[in-house]
């Protein structure tokens, strides 16, 4: 019997404070970068399911960064050639955005079976490259916290 995914996904923008952007290129579709996303287990909070997704795709451990639930969802239509992986009639999921702050950039350890490799970039670069519209705007949103100030006094370190 095939375990389907559960349409609630997360999406982590890895940062530096000054907006160096962590990219990796998916191994199913080279060419589409992304930042770290995946599907909430059952059972899981959506902490817990960021904490899980970054260590899984990156090798990094969230409890030596800053990890922010920015308290943003995205509604969106899957793309036709992921549905398969949702129970049949499946059509939309619901994306939690978090962030995790680095103080600067590091080498990762990408999942060889989801990820080609990784690039640190400068967040307008970032947002350029990224394939899914939903990281794109994630991306701008968080320079355009930086650029105010707020991403400091907003940024809530998430407990599990």
């Amino acid at each position: 019997m095939q375990a389907y995914k559960i349409p609630v996904s997360v999406l982590v923008i890895i940062h530096t404070s000054d907006l160096q952007i962590l990219l990796l290129e998916r191994a199913d579709h080279p060419g589409y970068w992304q930042s770290v996303t995946g599907s909430q287990d059952s059972g899981e909070t959506l902490v817990q399911t960021a904490t899980r997704e970054v260590r899984e795709e990156t090798g990094l451990n969230t409890a030596d960064f800053i990890l922010s639930n920015w308290e943003i969802q995205n509604h969106y239509q899957l793309y036709k050639e992921w549905r398969w992986r949702y129970p049949p009639g499946v059509t939309h999921n619901t994306e939690h955005v978090f962030g995790l702050e680095l103080p600067q950039t590091v080498p990762v350890t990408p999942s060889p079976r989801e990820h080609l490799g990784y690039i640190w970039l400068p967040w307008q670069e970032a947002a350029d490259k990224v394939f899914s519209p939903s990281n794109a705007q994630a991306i701008r949103i968080l320079a355009d916290k930086c650029k105010s100030g707020k991403l400091a006094t907003d940024a809530v370190r998430d407990k599990i």
